[in-house]
């Protein structure tokens, strides 16, 4: 296709390095009951408890902690690999950034939706927690 862009070998590194664990902050608030439990530092009844308070109080504070975190990998990567130092240059490779960024925000989101509602999920089924 003319015009297309390919991601290159850094961008699929950066990928598969900061994405997973981006989706592995954001998804904490129900991760930590189980991690509670998998330790024996706590019973089922305590990581219930604590699953209602991190999950219904503060999991926005969790899944904006892993955006920031991977906006801000996002951005050191432009800046250290695509050597993305000022504004000219930015504008120059508008359309390679704005692709790299709508492929790390999906990428981001569906490693997200995986790791909670589907691993965090059943390994919290196969506990009893909820």
């Amino acid at each position: 296709m003319a015009g297309s862009e390919e991601l290159t070998e850094t961008d699929r590194r950066f990928l598969v390095r900061f994405v997973p664990v981006a989706a592995f902050i954001g998804g904490l608030c129900c991760f930590t009951p189980v991690a509670v439990v998998l330790l024996g530092i706590g019973s089922v009844s305590y990581a219930v408890s604590l699953t209602d308070l991190l999950y219904y109080e503060y999991a926005w504070a969790f899944r904006l902690a892993g955006l920031t975190f991977l906006l801000s990998a996002f951005v050191v990567h432009l800046y250290v690999n695509e050597e993305v130092c000022s504004v000219d240059v930015a504008v120059r490779k508008r359309r390679q950034i704005l692709n790299l960024l709508g492929v790390v925000l999906t990428a981001g989101a569906i490693a997200y939706v995986v790791w909670l509602y589907v691993i965090v999920e059943i390994v919290g089924l196969l506990l009893g927690i909820w």
